[in-house]
């Protein structure tokens, strides 16, 4: 059989952020790629660069099992990968480069691929797939085996004499229950495993039930499964549930879709099967205010086991939601906070400071609007222009020499926006300072009221208000100086 390596580019240990998180999942698209691909009767491996030190380690890899092809299939489903961080592209060109060496055929498949093919194929790799890749990708391989053309392959970008060529793209699969499951066996599970119990306490596995979002932000990138939105049944996401908690034994969930369960009744029927096999786990999800209205929807989700929702909360002003097209109002994202917190859900918001416009009311109107809601937990970013955006396209004749974060803690603004770079630094520290602090005040205050229900959590929280609370007065202050418009 022919021997295919599938890999991807993302390394931990290259993002110090999400290296000291400790949260990490192995590489989803990759593994269900790879299930595709040994449907067809090819034989593969997996080289998961996720908890790799080195792209070196490579060669080993590639010296004993001794692929014909190399595919560095990027995890469309991991949000960290829907944009360029420059350490994980230079990882990238470098197992390229290894891999050539040896003889290999590479393809590339990924969200920064898509939009910079010219980029990997410089860099060696024969074929870049843009869009969905699984029907490509098969095509691909199988056309080469049979030394038949592959110019007219739609999804497809190559270099012909030295120019490069992209095909049309590929429509996107509507059954995704035509799919095998993942090829979770090609992953050294324990290997996760030991590291989330280690710094957490509990195992944490990804599921993908949908691809792609229908609403359309205006600075959210969708380079691999667009503007469709496409679901699994709930009986085919239960079945891959039922072999991981059988063979991987996780104690949690994400499910790491854009949108999880939006087509209607899919939440309803999901807790129904989840009931019916007595499947017993908490999952996380993420969510739009909007959608998280119905009471009928959250009870849905606590029998199914929903712990916490991560909702794209954004701004605590209007008018830069409206700006976004995010098509939220404030007032809902209050309802939707209030409504899961009701049924004893945790909430966590994602929040995006340095959009195009945005003022010092409109920043400040977003921190009275975390410490009045107090979600569990908040992720904090700056405006990323991502290529084939609407705000991509009204900011990239403002942005600067630097194009691509190193990281993702690089939060460098890469267009001219209302302060500078450091402010929004700055302003991320503080926006978590202030939180901490007021978390740590109200567990002080839970030690007097309610001494009973003080838990060691509390304790934590409370041992940081005074620190935070100092600090987020020297942040304060800088911040106050660093206030001067670009």
């Amino acid at each position: 059989m022919t021997r295919v390596l599938f890999t991807h580019s993302y390394f931990y240990r290259f993002d110090p952020k999400q290296w000291r998180m400790k949260q990490p999942y192995p590489p989803l698209a990759t593994i269900l790629a790879a299930a595709v691909i040994r449907e067809r009767g090819f034989e593969v491996r997996l080289f998961d660069t996720n908890l790799r030190k080195s792209t070196k380690e490579l060669r080993e890899a590639l010296a004993t099992f001794g692929p014909r092809y190399l595919v560095v299939y990027d995890d469309a489903f991991n949000y960290l990968s829907k944009m360029c961080l420059t350490n994980m592209r230079d990882a990238a060109h470098a197992m390229i480069a290894d891999a050539k060496s040896v003889g290999c055929c590479v393809i590339v498949s990924g969200s920064d691929a898509s939009d910079h093919p010219e980029k990997y194929l410089t860099a060696g790799a024969d074929y870049v797939i843009h869009g969905e890749g699984e029907v490509t990708l098969t095509e691909l391989l199988l056309a080469i085996e049979g030394n038949l053309p592959t110019d007219g392959i739609p999804g497809i970008a190559f270099l012909k004499n030295g120019e490069l060529r992209r095909n049309p793209s590929r429509p996107v699969m509507r059954d995704l229950d035509a799919l095998p499951l993942p090829a979770w066996d090609l992953v050294d599970l324990e290997a996760y495993r030991a590291v989330w119990l280690r710094h957490h306490g509990y195992f944490s596995l990804n599921i993908a039930t949908t691809r792609g979002c229908p609403f359309k932000c205006n600075w959210c990138a969708k380079p691999i499964y667009g503007n469709r939105y496409t679901s699994r049944s709930p009986a085919h996401v239960i079945r891959e549930i039922q072999w991981l908690k059988e063979n991987a034994r996780p104690d949690h969930f994400w499910m790491c879709d854009d949108i999880f369960g939006l087509k209607p009744g899919w939440v309803a029927e999901f807790a129904r099967l989840v009931r019916e096999a007595d499947l017993k786990f908490r999952y996380k999800i993420q969510s739009r205010a909007d959608l998280l209205l119905e009471p009928e929807t959250i009870e849905a989700l606590v029998r199914s086991g929903i712990e916490t929702v991560w909702m794209g909360a954004e701004s605590g002003s209007q008018r830069v939601l409206d700006a976004m097209d995010k098509g939220i109002t404030i007032a809902q994202i209050h309802e939707a906070t209030h409504l899961l917190r009701t049924y004893g859900v945790r909430v966590a918001f994602f929040l995006q400071f340095g959009y195009l416009g945005e003022t010092q009311s409109d920043i400040d109107a977003t921190i009275k609007m975390v410490l009045e809601l107090m979600p569990d937990e908040v992720g904090i970013s700056v405006s990323y222009p991502l290529p084939g955006t609407v705000f991509y396209e009204k900011v990239k004749h403002h942005m600067r020499e630097k194009r691509n974060w190193t990281d993702s803690d690089d939060l460098a603004m890469m267009f001219r926006g209302t302060f500078q770079g450091d402010y929004y630094r700055k302003l991320h520290q503080y926006v978590h300072s202030v939180y901490r602090s007021r978390r740590g005040f109200r567990a002080l205050k839970k030690l007097i009221t309610q001494p009973l229900r003080f838990t060691e959590k509390d304790f934590r929280s409370g041992l940081g208000a005074f620190y935070f609370a100092a600090r987020s007065y020297a942040l304060n202050k800088k911040l106050s100086n660093l206030k001067l418009p670009t």
